[in-house]
């Protein structure tokens, strides 16, 4: 039986996703982040070295980070569903925003997360304003010029098709969704970025992706 191993308001809802997407028997067991310093519980240690989500298990098989579990369930399970052709430009484009999701897109979102907790975060007061000033001197020296050049970049990509890897929904999409999310939450993304909004509208829109949040809980990545 397959289990995954969910932390709350992760990058395992996309796992859990595609799980109810290709409507596999699974089995959930979920790990609620530390309050106060929003980190997963050490029991996860147990499943994963790392003690990172997503993380599932599979007969003998232990399997983490969520591109690697996401083709792992759609090359085993899938039998060709959610996937282009393998001998079409669209599989390329597949290729590539599985990639690009984690390697491109999340880099500066974490960066502003992590920036933003700084300037905000508990400190001694002589302090503060020298934090405050770095954070700021960093989101307009680099990271918001980066994130308004991937939304750009991203926004440009969906004119050319409803999907990222074409005119049919794929896994691309769920590997996708994670970024934009966070992106809706703490990054700027609004009604000035039509194609992205309605691409978000799209997903949520699913019957497996409401399912999935059924049971996973929303996912609030700007939290």
């Amino acid at each position: 039986m397959l289990t995954l191993h969910h932390l709350d308001n992760s990058r395992s809802q996309r796992v859990l996703w595609l799980l109810e997407e290709l409507q596999l028997p699974y089995e959930i067991k979920r790990y609620a982040r530390n309050p106060q310093t929003m980190l997963a519980p050490a029991e996860l240690k147990q499943v994963h070295p790392l003690g990172k989500s997503p993380v599932i298990t599979d007969g003998e098989l232990t399997l983490a980070e969520s591109a690697a579990i996401l083709e792992y369930l759609i090359d085993r399970y899938g039998e060709g569903s959610l996937v282009p052709a393998a001998d079409s430009p669209d599989y390329r484009r597949f290729r590539y925003w599985m990639h690009y999701a984690e390697g491109s897109a999340m880099p500066p979102l974490l960066l502003k997360l992590v920036f933003d907790r700084i300037s905000t975060g508990p400190m001694p007061f002589f302090i503060r304003p020298v934090a405050r000033a770095i954070a700021k001197g960093a989101h307009k020296a680099f990271i918001g010029p980066q994130l308004k050049l991937h939304l750009d970049y991203m926004e440009s990509e969906l004119s050319k098709s409803p999907w990222f890897a074409g005119e049919e929904f794929s896994v691309a999409d769920i590997q996708m969704s994670f970024p934009l999310e966070a992106a809706r939450a703490r990054a700027g993304l609004d009604a000035s970025y039509p194609r992205l909004s309605a691409f978000l509208k799209r997903i949520h829109d699913r019957p497996a992706y409401q399912r999935a949040v059924e049971r996973g809980g929303p996912v609030m990545p700007g939290r």
